[in-house]
């Protein structure tokens, strides 16, 4: 292991490379990392940074997001199959059958998305701005995707129409409101938090919902000792760190991201030493989704 975190330490030097690891990714993968974050911090970062080539431990929509930020950069995602079935469960044909029935309505995207569906979209958001960036449009219906609950989520917060696609999160999904009744029974001075991905049921009886930086500020920030924490596994590393004195518990055990596990430092070393596999969306596709985030980025 030691060897193998100096060989990646020498690689980057030599391609001048950063290594940008999501919330949810290995402990392995966050120690070696040089920023750790959600998906669009991430983004973010890619973008601000110097370097010329961004190792992405995360999954495809994320390394799509770092390109359309930062195309002059090359972004290496370390396991070409990372995925995300909540990214998959909208394409293009069908988001523009849907845009055909709701013609008066803006489209929302969450990060969580495509670049092409990106494309297509009005603007994008994240899990912590959905409801600023909802609020923003001047549309009063909005036809928000692909997320079922993140839409129905931000539905409790405005007094506008949403249209939710009916796509989720498999591993959010998992938490059920009896599991959380039954954490809350063992550890009944526990704060409950969650993200929205969750089912509603699950939210609504949470203490806190919200995106995975606002969970670990809030876990920062709370004079609470105890938490049950409902989104994946990977965060608890985090909340760990910054938080020694404190005590954190999984609502689920099948709160776990088969992608998001995918990433490790084998890989990451090969992908420095053959710089592959580039992540690189095309230009036409790029310039329109870039503004979708730009939009964003704006509010």
């Amino acid at each position: 292991m030691a060897e193998l975190i100096r060989e990646i330490d020498k690689l980057k030097k030599e391609r001048q490379a950063v290594i940008l690891a999501h919330n949810y990714q290995p402990d392995a993968v966050q120690d070696i990392a040089d920023f750790v974050g959600d998906s669009l911090a991430l983004s973010r970062y890619a973008a601000a940074s110097k370097a010329k080539a961004v190792v992405l431990a995360g999954v495809r929509f994320m390394a799509e997001s770092a390109s359309i930020l930062a195309p002059e950069k090359i972004i290496l995602l370390p396991d070409s199959q990372a995925g995300c079935p909540l990214a998959d469960s909208i394409d293009v044909a069908a988001l523009r059958q849907a845009k055909t029935r709701y013609p008066d309505a803006a489209v929302v995207c969450y990060v969580n998305t495509t670049a092409d569906v990106k494309a297509e979209s009005d603007i994008c958001c994240t899990s912590s701005n959905a409801v600023a960036v909802v609020q923003s449009l001047p549309q009063r219906q909005i036809l928000f995707v692909p997320d079922r609950n993140l839409a129905r989520f931000v539905a409790r917060f405005t007094d506008k129409e949403i249209i939710p696609w009916e796509g989720g999160c498999i591993t959010h999904y998992r938490v059920t409101r009896e599991q959380l009744e039954q954490a809350r029974a063992a550890h009944p001075g526990a704060e409950v938090l969650v993200h929205p991905e969750c089912r509603p049921e699950v939210t609504e009886a949470a203490d806190f919902a919200g995106s995975t930086a606002a969970i670990i500020k809030r876990a920062r920030e709370s004079a609470a000792e105890e938490f049950l924490i409902g989104t994946e596994m990977g965060i608890l590393y985090r909340l760990q760190l910054d938080n020694p004195a404190k005590k954190f518990y999984l609502l689920s055990p099948d709160l776990v991201c088969p992608d998001m596990k995918l990433t490790n430092l084998e890989k990451i070393a090969r992908s420095l030493r053959e710089m592959q596999p580039a992540v690189r969306v095309p230009e036409a596709i790029r310039s329109r989704a870039c503004r979708a985030l730009e939009r964003m980025l704006a509010i």
